[in-house]
């Protein structure tokens, strides 16, 4: 690991503006994934701004009847809050299939969405990977594949996006709130918030240089019986091969979203109007246009029989 100065910010105002001060800083809440990255020198700040004293973990009502999410709110207190699990049951169980106990009590919401690609390349610093170091290219294509992406991907990536949560918070449709170095706010809808990797894969999100989460917000509640199905290769602590969450209404329709197959939680809203004709309609819609290599192929299937088990438990 390499030498860095640290700091903690009082305010997020202050920890922007010592990012904006401090060019090549992060901040750092859990560091369940950044320290680990350091480890391994794929990530080397320069300065740590340390946020987690912001006062950024409660969990509060909006006025429209939905929730905000302190951007420091640890995965535990989010999957055990009372409202969560009554209203927002998909997300409660999506952050319970992540991580082990001990990682969630420590890891955030914010960066939660902001953790990193477990492509294997990209962890190995001896093999080109063109998120890790632009331009250098791609051993994933043609290399092994089986974990990564099938829908989504570029000639210069095929990692997929690791998070159990964001899934959830994409068929939920909820909306991330930052400030920026000039002290403005915004709020990005999380269907715009992680991107594609097309031609520029190291960058993963729509956050500019130095901006921060505070929170995410959930809409009012829209009820519907709310699943979460992971498939992986072991019971426990295992990232996705195919994940599927789930909001479905009485009358069969309602909200999908895949994670383990591209770079960023999948949705297709019009695949949606699919649902009360079954998975094998709805699947066809979702993943128009997949380039699965041979290796991965099988996720094309998984992702059906996957969904398909989802509506069957939905209308059970």
């Amino acid at each position: 690991m390499r030498a860095f100065t640290y700091e903690r910010a009082a305010s997020p105002v202050q920890a922007v503006a010592a990012a904006a001060a401090n060019p090549g800083a992060k901040f750092i809440a859990g560091g369940t994934n950044l320290l680990d990255l350091m480890k391994l020198e794929i990530e080397t700040p320069i300065h740590l701004i340390d946020v987690n004293g912001l006062g950024l973990d409660t969990i509060e009502t909006t006025p429209e009847g939905g929730l905000r999410v302190g951007a420091l709110v640890r995965n535990t207190d989010l999957a055990a809050d009372e409202r969560v699990r009554r209203d927002y049951s998909v997300l409660s169980r999506a952050i319970l299939a992540g991580a082990s106990g001990q990682l969630r009590n420590r890891a955030t919401t914010g960066g939660n969405l902001l953790q990193r690609t477990r492509c294997p390349y990209f962890y190995d610093t001896a093999q080109p990977c063109n998120k890790r170091q632009p331009g250098s290219g791609c051993s994933a294509i043609g290399g092994f594949s089986r974990q990564l992406g099938i829908v989504g991907t570029s000639e210069a990536c095929i990692a997929t996006n690791p998070s159990d949560m964001a899934v959830a918070m994409r068929v939920l449709d909820a909306m991330v709130e930052t400030v920026k170095p000039d002290a403005t706010t915004r709020r990005i809808p999380i269907a715009e918030f992680h991107r594609l990797p097309g031609d520029t894969p190291h960058i993963e999100t729509a956050l500019e240089r130095g901006e921060f989460i505070t929170s995410v917000t959930l809409p009012p509640p829209i009820g519907g019986k709310q699943l979460y199905r992971k498939v992986r290769d072991r019971a426990s602590y295992a990232f996705a091969l195919v994940s599927v969450a789930s909001v479905i209404q009485q009358d069969g329709t309602g909200r999908i979203a895949v994670g383990g197959i591209a770079h960023k939680p999948w949705r297709v809203e019009a695949a949606e109007a699919d649902l009360p004709r079954g998975a094998k309609a709805a699947a066809e819609g979702l993943l128009a246009g997949a380039t699965p290599t041979h290796e991965n192929a099988f996720k094309v299937l998984l992702v059906e029989r996957t969904l398909g088990s989802v509506l069957d438990e939905a209308r059970s």
